[in-house]
């Protein structure tokens, strides 16, 4: 006979399995968009990957509670200098992606 302690393990293990199927997801969007978005403003994605650094439960604009994730992402313009940006995630949509100034290479005096 299946003890209710068996099944409680066996859902837990299920809804783990299904988070983790979940935020794999998530990742791989965030990952695209923050490659994208590199390319398009002539950055170069340092290691070519980026990292959850927080996890939140929000509200989006539908009023429905979403899962708000924030992964950081090293980047580099010149390939001397090296910066974190951050791109951030409410459910399966980029919320935003955000890089702090940098210099350009065309010119070491101007700040973007």
């Amino acid at each position: 006979m299946i003890a209710l302690a068996d099944i409680s393990l066996l859902l837990l293990v299920g809804v783990l399995g299904y988070y983790y199927w979940q935020a794999q997801g998530v990742r791989e969007v965030a990952l695209r968009a923050t490659r994208l978005y590199c390319q398009r403003e002539n950055l170069q994605l340092l290691d070519d990957s980026i990292a959850l650094r927080a996890l939140w439960v929000k509200r989006d604009a539908s009023g429905r509670w979403r899962l708000w994730r924030g992964y950081q992402f090293e980047f580099t313009v010149s390939g001397e200098e090296r910066y974190s940006g951050r791109t951030v995630t409410l459910g399966r949509f980029i919320e935003s992606i955000q890089v702090p100034p940098h210099r350009m290479p065309d010119d070491d005096r101007n700040l973007h």
